[in-house]
This record gives C-alpha cells, sequence and structure tokens, in this order.
C-alpha cells in the first residue's frame, strides 16, 4: 500500500464537456451490457457526476437525462430551466428537449424511450415521475439503479481522482489542526465546530459529519456530538468529511485524553493491525469482500469479532457514501480507478470505541492510501 502523492492544489482542474461526453457513454454501454434499454437520470448526485448540471432548485417540474446505446444523450427540462441547463459545462454533449408549464412532460420524455424497454432510473427520481412515464408506456419497466448499475459511478477518471486526493488532503491537515486543540472540559459539540470550521477553512465547500465520540459514546459508530463533557480519560473517535471541488473526505481516528489504559492501547492496536490488513488487501480483480475478511480477520482473531458491527468501507465520490461496498457477500471485483473506505473498527457498550479509516484508491497494481496522517493512537490534552 503506497502512501498519497503530495496534495492536490487548492484549484481543481476542471471538466470539459468531453469528460461528461465519456462518462455519458460509458453509462449507456455499462446499461446495454446489464440489458438495459437506456438509463433515466433524474436531479442529483449521478446527474452531477454524468452531465456537471445541479438544477437550482428541488422541483416538481421533470426534469430528465435519457441515455440510451446509439443514441444521443437528451436532457428534457422544464423551459424556465433551460437556461441554467445550457450554461452548464456538460451541455455541448447533450440535446435539450424542453416542455412548457400547461403542456404533458411525460409526452415529449416518452418518443424518447423504448416503447417496451427496460430501464435504469435514480434512486431519487419521484414517484409522479416514473408513474407518469409507465402510463404513457404500459409496456415499459423500471428498476433502481443502485441495483442494476451499483457501479455506475465507482471507477474515477485521473481529474476526479485528483479531487478525491485533494478533499482527502484538506481533511488531514483538520486532523493535525485539532490534535492542537484542548479535549478535557470541553463538549463534544465544541470539538465538532472545530472540525467544521476547520474543513472549511482548508477548503471544503460542504460539511457532511463531525462525529465525535467520547468515552461510551464512542462506541456508538454513528454518535452525533452533544453536549456530554469530554473528560480525562476518555478515548475519542472523531470521523469528519465532506465535499471539497464537488468530491468527498471522509476519516477517522481515535485519540486519547491522557495516557491510555493497557486494554485501550491494545483494542487500538488491533484495530490499526486490522484496518492495514484491509488496506494491503486492495488490488485489481479482489473482490469487495476480500477487504471486509482481511480486516475482520485480525479483529475477530483477537476475540472482537462482534464488537466488529458494521461494514468495512463504502465507496466515495461526488457523495461521501456510495457503491462499492466492502461487505461480505459483495462479489463486485475491484479496479483500478475505484475509490472507498477502510474503517474497522471496535465498539465496547458502555465503556469506549475505536476506529481508523483511510480512503483508499485501487491502482494498477495494489491500492493507495488518499490519507496519510498517522495511525497511532494520539495523545491529547
Amino acid at each position: 500500500m503506497s502512501s498519497p502523492n503530495q496534495p492536490a492544489p487548492n484549484q481543481s482542474v476542471p471538466f470539459t464537456a468531453d469528460d461528461y461526453r465519456a462518462r455519458m457513454a460509458r453509462a449507456a454501454e455499462s446499461a446495454a451490457a446489464a440489458g438495459l434499454s437506456g438509463v433515466l437520470v433524474a436531479p442529483g448526485p449521478d446527474m452531477v457526476h454524468l452531465t456537471g448540471y445541479r438544477p437550482t432548485a428541488d422541483t416538481e417540474r421533470l426534469t430528465l437525462l435519457v441515455l440510451a446505446a446509439g443514441q444521443d444523450p437528451v436532457l428534457v427540462v422544464p423551459t424556465l430551466e433551460a437556461p441554467d441547463a445550457e450554461k452548464c459545462v456538460g451541455a455541448p454533449a447533450l440535446t435539450l428537449r424542453d416542455w412548457t408549464d400547461g403542456k404533458d412532460p411525460y409526452a415529449v420524455t416518452a418518443p424518447l424511450l423504448d416503447a417496451k424497454g427496460r430501464f435504469g432510473i435514480s434512486d431519487n427520481a419521484w414517484a409522479m415521475h416514473l408513474l407518469g412515464l409507465q402510463q404513457l408506456l404500459p409496456d415499459s419497466s423500471y428498476a433502481s439503479l443502485t441495483e442494476v448499475l451499483p457501479m455506475l459511478r465507482a471507477v474515477k477518471d485521473a481529474a476526479e481522482l485528483d479531487r478525491i486526493a485533494a478533499a482527502g488532503a484538506a481533511a488531514d491537515a483538520t486532523y493535525e489542526e485539532i490534535l492542537k486543540v484542548r479535549f478535557a472540559g470541553r463538549r463534544e459539540t465544541e470539538v465538532a465546530a472545530d472540525l467544521a470550521r476547520l474543513l472549511t477553512e482548508y477548503g471544503h465547500s460542504q460539511v457532511d459529519f463531525t462525529v465525535v465520540g467520547s468515552g461510551p459514546n464512542g462506541a456508538n459508530p454513528h454518535h452525533e456530538a452533544g453536549d456530554r463533557t469530554i473528560e480525562r480519560g476518555d478515548m475519542v473517535v472523531l470521523d469528519f468529511g465532506g465535499l471539497k471541488h464537488g468530491y468527498g473526505s471522509d476519516t477517522s481516528r481515535t485519540v486519547h485524553v491522557g495516557e491510555p489504559t493497557a486494554e485501550e492501547q491494545r483494542v487500538h492496536d488491533i484495530v490499526r493491525e486490522a484496518q492495514e490488513a484491509g488496506c494491503d488487501a486492495v488490488r485489481p480483480g479482489a473482490a469487495c469482500q476480500d477487504i471486509d475478511r482481511a480486516a475482520r480477520a485480525v479483529i475477530t482473531g483477537f476475540g472482537y469479532g462482534d464488537r466488529f458491527i458494521h461494514r468495512t468501507g463504502h465507496g466515495i465520490g461526488v457523495t461521501t457514501h456510495e457503491p462499492p461496498y466492502m461487505i461480505e457477500g459483495e462479489e463486485q471485483r475491484l479496479v483500478p480507478g475505484m475509490c472507498f473506505s477502510v474503517e474497522p473498527g471496535v465498539y465496547l457498550p458502555g465503556r469506549f470505541g475505536v476506529r481508523i479509516e483511510d480512503i483508499v484508491t485501487v491502482t494498477e497494481d495494489g491500492g493507495r492510501r488518499l490519507n496519510a496522517t498517522a495511525r497511532e493512537l494520539a495523545i491529547v490534552e
């Protein structure tokens, strides 16, 4: 497992219309390979990834990207939103079809679809839009994109990898700075506010989560920072991330307020060994479940298997949680360009928890961490 390159500059390399054209073409080809007639993409992460278009408002008016192999991409938009859609970077790779209030948007969209086709559709598409299409095309059928094309956004191109690396470097810088603040005597919410402020200072436009789980709260993997006052002798789980340049960061480290007990140090060492094993298992051709198995085997071997209560990892990209998932039963093979977390943990109810997390990308011959901060148990005041 290699270390990350130098952090990417604060200014990201802009995506081009050709980048979006290639992504849409890959999506259409993947749909055809999966036996689908095409892909229908509603506003949200998939649309941002494929076109660069993010509607200014969540609206009941139909907006839908239609992709099919051998067919030019078409974006159906309300007429009043068309000027904004025309400005998106991916617009030159699209044909826009607009519809005006008072007209039937499904009558505009239906001719673009195979009347008897099966389509993958965004998970977040409005039910009324799906039902409207089904009413005009009763022989058509639809399936969730997560079900039929789970790897739609999983493989990142070079420009996307640069952005994820930059987000990871910003999260690393945040961790280095949070080690300098006082923990003892302060509420979890105060430390969480420090994390959010630092992520923003290091270039994040969006902070998605700042978990600060002190003492017994650390045994809850998704504990939201509360009013508990952090005490000397506490183990503290820190898990934080968000979006920089439109791409995600997510890292976890566990610190201790003052010197740890022998048991606390031992549990932390076990989790660190498990996290190392998970990262070392990353290579092209390995199954996602192999990463989970490698990390889980270490923790189970030390007798804490029943206290590792979540999957080992999740994908990351234009959202901080997305496919693929590193979990038993997931046989999806890793390919270069995939990015995901490796984050084993041990949680002892009523006492403390430990989690260590890095984002990893699959390379041609292994894996590369996109977080570089020390994984040893840090002592804070």
